[in-house]
Formats: C-alpha cells, structure tokens, sequence
C-alpha cells in the first residue's frame, strides 16, 4: 500500500505508515440517557481511542412504523423486536448531538457519525462533522453513499454483507461523488460474529482489488480478531463500547466494556508496533547479545607450527573469534606462534599455508 493512500480524519494521519485509528461505536449503549453518553465518551478516551463514532437517524428516517412480519426480527439478540421499536429505543437523539460534538471537543476526541438518510448527512455537516461511515446494511445505498462522498470528507464504508460487485459499486459511487478518502471496513455483519467465521484474508484482498485503505469492523466478542487484523494490514478498527455489559441495551451483548477496550487498543498497537518494515538489519535491542554467538577457539594448548586440528579448535561461545563458517578452512594449517586454551581464533594465529 502506497503512502499516497494515507488521510486523515481531525489531525490524526491514518494510513499504513501509523497505528491503526481505533473508533469505539457508541451506538444505543447509552440507554437513552445523555449522561450515560457523556461517560461513554470519557471512558473511549481514557482508553485511548481515537474517536467515538454516533449513528444519527431515527425510528422514522430508517424504516416505518408498521407491523407486518417483515418488519420483524427473527433471531439473534434482537429476536421478535418490530424494527420501528428497536430503533426508536437504540437512537441517538438528534438534540443530543451537538452536546455530543462539543463534549469531544472538550476531552479531545474526534466524534463523528453513520447517517441513514440525506437529512442526516445534512445535518451532521452543519455540526462540522470530520468523517463519515456508512454501516454495512447501507453499503447498497448508492445515493446515501454519493451524498456523503459529496461533503468531501473521508469515507468509511463497512462491508459486512456485501458481494464484491457490490462493494465495488460502492467504492465506484463514492469516488464519482467526490470521495477521495475511503476506508473499506471488513466486516461480518452478526451480532455477535464468531471468530471462526471472519475471514480475515479478505480484508487486504478489500485493499489490493479496489486500492484503498482497509480495516476491521469487529463484532466478534473478544479483541483476538483485531489483533489479526492489525497484523494484516488494518488502518483503522472499530468495535462497539459499554461501560458494562450489564446495562443491558440493544447492543451491549457484543460490546467492550472499558478495561477490555484499553487491553485493545494498546494490544493493536503494539501488534503493529511489531510489524516493523521487513527489512534485514539487526536490532538495536539485539546488540548486547550478538557476543554470544559462536566464534572459532583454540580449545587446547597449541604450540607454534603445531596444526589446527578438530581436537584443538572449536566452534564454541562467545563470539570474540572468527565466525564458524571459516572452520573448514583452518583445518590443517598451522599455528604462527604459540596459542594458549581458551584464545579466540583471528586470522593472524593460522598460516597461510
């Protein structure tokens, strides 16, 4: 991945050249209470993440209010619930939301949105809103996704769900609208998603086949997953937050509570810490040890002409001699002068001959 992808969302610079942009999705986890909200966000930042991510629709602008059996869930923690519900109790209150903004001003932390519809996007920009994220479930609405490429600011588009065709037809909206900055989010779209079944090797194949960033929407129930991900080439992380999972709420079942979240973000990254840059050069942390290696001694009393045989001279440590791949090449020749046990071979000791 070239450094021409790199962007940035606020002042953090994401990209492969840095760790990845870890975003803790508040979601309905504040129980309809601001407060609630307000605690959530100082505790994302107290973990150290770097953004707090909102979804901004309601009941109304996501589906309607009708009882037929297709606007009802059938499995999964939300089993039975009438869509129109669910959501009228897991919003986000549109008056909240400039509270919202100016509470991560306050602590210092990025917060940002996933619209639904065109008044949202609308709204969200008159809050100065640095990103956008379209949820997976969206990733097949073109016009949404043209409308928030529109405003200029970077893209997140989660893929949970989608065929390639379609994220492709994703990708091919957002850029037509303007987007220059796109983060295509490996995702599997379960609540929660079992490890086993998240495919990771997908996400860089995400980057390589449409040649953006890539990253991880992980609703799997612990921070393994992540970690994988940061290994292969995740910029960018976004796991849903709560301050306990005994709350309750409509998705606190598969979120992290905060000494979980904190384990997260340093665990990526430091699994990107790690990652280095693949080239071939020792170690500063190494250097002490290097003396122990194996060098070429002289394991026995040797007097001068006295020849270099497999009893005298040994591939032993530390490493003051010279190096044993030269071993072959002594053997037979002779000592220049007389050589005490325990003296490390340099070639001043051997003969030419």
């Amino acid at each position: 991945m070239s450094l021409e992808m790199e962007m940035k969302i606020a002042d953090r610079s994401i990209g492969p050249g840095h760790p990845p942009y870890v975003i803790a999705e508040l979601s309905g986890n504040h129980n309809g209470q601001l407060d609630q909200a307000f605690r959530l966000m100082e505790a994302a930042k107290a973990t150290g993440a770097d953004a707090v991510k909102l979804q901004t629709y309601t009941a109304d602008t996501i589906t309607i209010d009708i009882d037929r059996p297709e606007f009802r869930i059938s499995g999964g923690p939300w089993d039975g619930r009438r869509l129109y519900e669910l959501y009228q109790e897991a919003h986000t209150p549109w008056e909240w939301h400039e509270a919202l903004f100016a509470k991560g001003r306050e602590i210092g932390i990025s917060v940002f949105s996933s619209p639904f519809d065109f008044t949202a996007v609308d709204f969200l920009e008159k809050l100065g809103a640095p990103a956008y994220k379209i949820a997976s479930f969206e990733c097949i609405d073109l016009p949404l996704i043209r409308r928030c490429a529109a405003t200029g600011k970077p893209l997140i588009i989660s893929t949970g769900l989608a065929s390639l065709d379609e994220v492709g037809e994703a990708v091919e909206a957002a850029r037509a609208g303007g987007a220059k900055d796109i983060v295509l989010l490996h995702c599997v779209s379960a609540y929660p998603a079992p490890a086993s079944q998240y495919n990771l090797r997908r996400m860089p194949e995400l980057s390589r086949h449409f040649g953006t960033n890539a990253g991880l929407s992980d609703h799997t129930l612990g921070t393994t997953t992540a970690i994988a991900a940061t290994t292969l080439g995740a910029v960018l992380i976004e796991k849903h937050f709560t301050l306990s999972r005994a709350d309750g709420g409509p998705d606190s079942g598969f979120s992290l509570e905060p000494a979980e979240f904190s384990r997260l973000v340093s665990d990526v990254r430091e699994a990107w810490q790690g990652l280095g840059d693949g080239a071939f050069v020792r170690q500063s942390a190494e250097e002490p040890n290097a003396i122990f290696r194996r060098s070429l001694y002289v394991v026995s009393d040797m007097r001068e002409g006295d020849v270099f045989t497999p009893q005298n001279l040994r591939s032993i440590r530390p490493g003051y001699g010279l190096m044993p791949k030269h071993y072959d090449s002594i053997l037979g020749r002779k000592a220049t002068r007389d050589i005490p046990r325990g003296t490390p071979v340099q070639w001043e000791l051997v003969s030419n001959a």
